[in-house]
């Protein structure tokens, strides 16, 4: 089966090129000039590796490696970039599978990414079940690794409050009071103060608030709280 081959980087020579190369190797070329648009098409085209310039315009490859590496853990990277000094290697070697510096050869170019290739067919029999991601708009858990994200962005989490938002983002626009969250995220074993509960949501509200979207966590008087999509008329 013919694999598949991506491409981001902002350079056409560069794309022309790589592509031309990879096609003449008898790869599927998929290209795209952004970050933005690279995360799309992955998720639409599903490649089998991927080539990642490090000076993107929206944002460093660098940065899109490390998050990508936790979405899509099996997915081999390679970065291309004109950043020849040791600390740059070495950050990106620790990010990505092989490191690449332009100007490059087509033909070490392809030797390179069949033997990534290889290697990741090699392991693929140690992880071939996909992460698992619970989405609710701009707000992302992933579940293997426990992370979660707001608009593709990794923000750092409690125990606690990764499990609040684990369950809410299950629960969408319902209300759970106090005692229920007790029992359903802490356990019907565990006896702390109901109060408890309210210093962790101060907390995940914090978290999220640091991202642009504290309005996520909403509370209902008398009620309890729950999870719902910010809208633009919420006070704040």
């Amino acid at each position: 089966m013919t694999a598949r081959i991506m491409i981001i980087d902002d350079e056409a020579p560069i794309r022309d090129m790589v592509r031309f190369a990879l096609e003449l190797s008898h790869f599927e070329v998929i290209e795209a000039e952004t970050a933005k648009e690279g995360q799309r098409k992955i998720i639409e085209k599903t490649p089998d590796l991927l080539l990642l310039d490090w000076m993107l315009p929206d944002q460093a490859g660098i940065e899109l490696a490390q998050t990508l590496k936790v979405q899509y853990p099996a997915l081999p990277i390679i970065m291309l970039t004109a950043r020849a000094e040791e600390e740059s290697r070495v950050l990106g070697l620790e990010q990505a599978d092989d490191y690449v510096i332009k100007p490059f050869s087509p033909r070490e170019l392809i030797a390179r990414i069949k033997a990534v290739l290889r290697r990741s067919q090699t392991n693929a029999g140690e992880n071939t079940e996909p992460a698992q991601f619970i989405s609710l708009g701009s707000l992302c858990v992933n579940q293997d690794s426990q992370q979660v994200f707001i608009n593709d962005q990794a923000v750092k989490t409690g125990p606690i409050e990764y499990k609040l938002i684990c369950f809410f983002i299950t629960h969408p626009n319902k209300v759970f009071s106090r005692e229920q969250l007790l029992n359903r995220v802490w356990g019907p074993q565990v006896y702390v103060s109901e109060r408890t509960v309210d210093v962790h949501i101060r907390r995940l509200r914090k978290i999220l608030e640091s991202a642009g979207s504290y309005n996520y966590i909403h509370t209902t008087r008398g009620s309890g709280y729950s999870l719902r999509l910010p809208a633009e008329d919420d006070p704040a």
